[in-house]
C-alpha cells in the first residue's frame, strides 16, 4: 500500500476474529468465524484480521480456510515477534490472494519489564527481525507497538522508525488499555508520522479499547492526525470493555465529513445485518441504547419527539435508518405516547378513525400504558378491533389438519375449514399446500381455504403453562386488504396453536369488513 494515491483514504481493519473474539465467552466455532468473514467482505471492510494461527490447530484453520473461501479483503494474521509465530501465520495465508502479516511486541516499560523480561535494545531487536522475517514471506507487513500510549515516546519513535527501514507497510499504535485521551493520543500520532513517515508512504493505524469508553472519539481524533487505518470491531465486542465499534466510526465519518473529510469503501446498507450476525454466533447481545445498531438507536416514544419525527425525520435523526440497513425508524408506544405518535400508529396499522373514535381509543391506550410497562404494536391493534368490530354472519373454523414434514421431504399441509353461516348449513373448504416449512405450508394452506391474500407480520410462540404438555399460544399478525389483525390460538399442539391464532385473525378481518358493509362505509 505504500505510495498511496488517495491520502484521504481510510482503510478499515476488522479484528471482530481475533480481538473481538477473545472477549469472554465470544469464542467461535470455524464455521462460525468462516460464515461472518464472507459477510465482513459483503461489508467491504478492507483488511479481515482472521485469527492467530500459531495459538490453537482451530486458530490455523479458521484462518486458512478464511484465505481460500473468502475473497477481497486483505485476509491478515497475527503472529509474535517469534519466528514460528511468524512461519505458522504464513502457512495459513498461503491460500490468500491478498495477505498480510501482522506481528507485535510490547514497548512499554511496565510490559517490557514485567512481561517480557527485555531491555528497550532487545525489544528493539526483537522488532526488527520479526519485520524481516516477515518481509520474507509477503510483501504486507504490519508491526504493532503493545500498549504503545503508556511507552515512552522517544523510544517508541524508534522503534517506529527503525521497523519502517526494515520493510513495515503499516504501523499500529494501540491504545491497549484504554488508557489514552484523544488530546494525548493526537500528540503521538503528530510525532510519530512527522518523524518517521515525512513522505507519507506509511500507513499509521489507530487500534483503541473502550475502558474509559473513549475508543470511537480517540480513533476519530488519529485520523484527524495522520491516521489512515482504523482497527474495530462489530458492536465494539473485545476483552474488557471492549474494541472501537467500527460502526460508530464509519457512520461518524459519513455523518460529519466536515470534521472528517475522508473517504471509505464500507457498504453501510450491510451494518445491521453485520451486527445482528456477530451479535447470534458470539452469545453477545447488543444493548438497546449502543450507538447506529441498539435495539433503541431509532426508537421513539417521546410524543415531542414522535411529533417531530411525523413532521421531519431529520429533528430527531442525524443520520437515516435505512443507511445502515434498517427498513425505517421506529415509534414506540408507551405512556409517553402523544396523540400525533398514536394517530400515526393507527395509520400503519391500516385503520381510518374518525375524530370521536380516535379520542375513545387513544384514551383506552393511555389506560393501558400506565398497566403496562411495555406496549406493542398488537396491543393497539386489539384496541382497535375492539372499537371497530362487530359479530359477523361468516366465521371460519379449523375442522381439520395434517401436515408431512421432515428432513428429506417437502412441508406439505391439507386443511378443512368450515364457513359458519347463520340460518344456513355451513360450508366445509378445503386446501392444501407446500412451504418452506410446516408452519408456511399450513398458513398456505388456510389461505388457499378461505380465499383471502394474507402477508404474516407477525408470528410468536408463547408456553402458557410448565411441563412436556404445555398449553401453547400463537399469535399470528396478517396484513389483509391493507390493514392489520392480530389473532390468538392456544393448543398443546404448537401447530394446531398456530393454525387458530391465523383464522382468529381472518374472523377480525371478516368482523371488520361486516362492520363497514352494514355502516354503509
Amino acid at each position: 500500500m505504500k505510495n498511496r494515491k488517495n491520502k484521504d483514504y481510510v482503510y478499515f481493519f476488522d479484528t471482530t476474529l481475533r480481538d473481538g473474539e477473545q472477549c469472554p465467552g465470544a469464542s467461535m466455532t470455524e464455521d462460525e468465524k468462516v460464515a461472518v468473514a464472507h459477510q465482513l467482505a459483503a461489508l467491504k471492510i478492507d483488511i479481515i484480521e482472521a485469527g492467530f494461527p500459531v495459538s490453537s490447530p482451530v486458530q490455523f484453520s479458521a484462518v486458512e480456510r478464511i484465505s481460500k473461501e473468502v475473497s477481497g479483503p486483505v485476509i491478515a494474521a497475527l503472529a509474535r515477534a517469534v519466528r514460528g509465530d511468524i512461519e505458522s501465520a504464513h502457512k495459513a495465508l498461503l491460500p490468500a490472494k491478498k495477505k498480510r502479516i501482522h506481528t507485535f511486541i510490547a514497548t512499554s516499560e511496565i510490559h517490557m519489564k514485567h512481561k517480557l523480561g527485555k531491555t528497550p535494545a532487545e525489544v528493539m531487536k526483537m522488532a526488527v527481525n520479526a519485520v524481516k522475517m516477515a518481509r520474507e514471506f509477503v510483501a504486507d507487513v504490519e508491526f504493532s507497538a503493545e500498549d504503545a500510549t503508556r511507552s515512552d515516546l522517544v523510544f517508541l519513535t524508534e522503534i517506529v522508525h527503525a521497523v519502517i527501514e526494515a520493510g513495515a507497510t503499516t504501523i499500529n499504535i494501540p491504545d491497549t488499555v484504554g488508557y489514552t485521551t484523544p488530546k494525548e493520543y493526537a500528540h503521538f500520532f503528530d510525532t510519530l508520522v512527522s518523524k518517521t513517515d515525512p513522505d507519507g508512504n506509511i500507513i499509521f493505524s489507530a487500534h483503541c479499547h473502550n475502558d474509559l469508553g473513549l475508543a470511537t472519539a480517540n480513533s476519530l481524533t488519529a485520523l484527524q492526525h495522520g491516521a489512515r487505518q482504523v482497527e474495530s470491531t462489530i458492536n465494539g465486542i473485545g476483552e474488557r470493555a471492549g474494541n472501537t465499534a467500527m460502526e460508530e466510526v464509519i457512520m461518524a465519518i459519513k455523518t460529519r465529513p466536515e470534521n472528517f473529510p475522508f473517504q471509505t469503501g464500507i457498504n453501510t446498507r450491510q451494518i445491521m445485518k453485520t451486527s445482528r450476525l456477530v451479535s447470534h454466533v458470539s452469545g453477545l447481545p447488543v444493548q438497546p441504547n449502543k450507538a447506529i445498531v441498539g435495539a433503541n438507536a431509532f426508537a421513539h416514544e417521546s410524543g415531542i419527539h414522535q411529533d417531530g419525527m411525523i413532521k421531519n425525520r431529520l429533528t430527531y435523526e442525524i443520520m437515516t435508518p435505512e443507511s445502515v440497513g434498517l427498513e425505517g425508524s421506529r415509534l414506540v408506544l408507551g405512556r409517553h405516547s402523544g396523540r400525533a405518535g398514536f394517530s400515526e400508529k393507527v395509520k400503519e396499522l391500516g385503520y381510518k378513525l374518525n375524530k370521536e373514535e380516535m379520542e375513545k381509543t387513544y384514551q383506552k391506550f393511555l389506560d393501558l400504558a400506565d398497566r403496562k410497562k411495555e406496549l406493542y404494536e398488537e396491543d393497539v391493534a386489539v384496541l382497535l378491533q375492539d372499537e371497530t368490530a362487530v359479530s359477523s354472519d361468516d366465521m371460519f373454523k379449523l375442522a381439520y389438519f395434517h401436515i408431512s414434514s421432515g428432513s428429506t421431504m417437502i412441508p406439505t399441509a391439507t386443511v378443512k375449514i368450515e364457513n359458519l353461516k347463520k340460518g344456513t348449513e355451513s360450508e366445509v373448504h378445503q386446501g392444501a399446500e407446500t412451504g418452506d416449512g410446516p408452519i408456511s405450508a399450513l398458513f398456505r394452506a388456510i389461505e388457499k381455504a378461505t380465499g383471502l391474500e394474507t402477508r404474516l407480520v407477525h408470528y410468536q410462540i408463547t408456553p402458557i403453562s410448565d411441563g412436556k404438555d404445555a398449553l401453547g399460544e400463537a399469535r399470528v399478525g396478517l396484513r389483509i386488504d391493507n390493514q392489520i389483525y392480530y389473532g390468538k390460538g392456544t393448543s398443546t399442539d404448537i401447530v394446531e396453536a398456530s393454525a387458530r391464532g391465523f383464522l382468529d385473525a381472518v374472523n377480525k378481518h371478516v368482523a371488520t369488513v361486516s362492520k363497514k358493509i352494514k355502516d354503509g362505509v
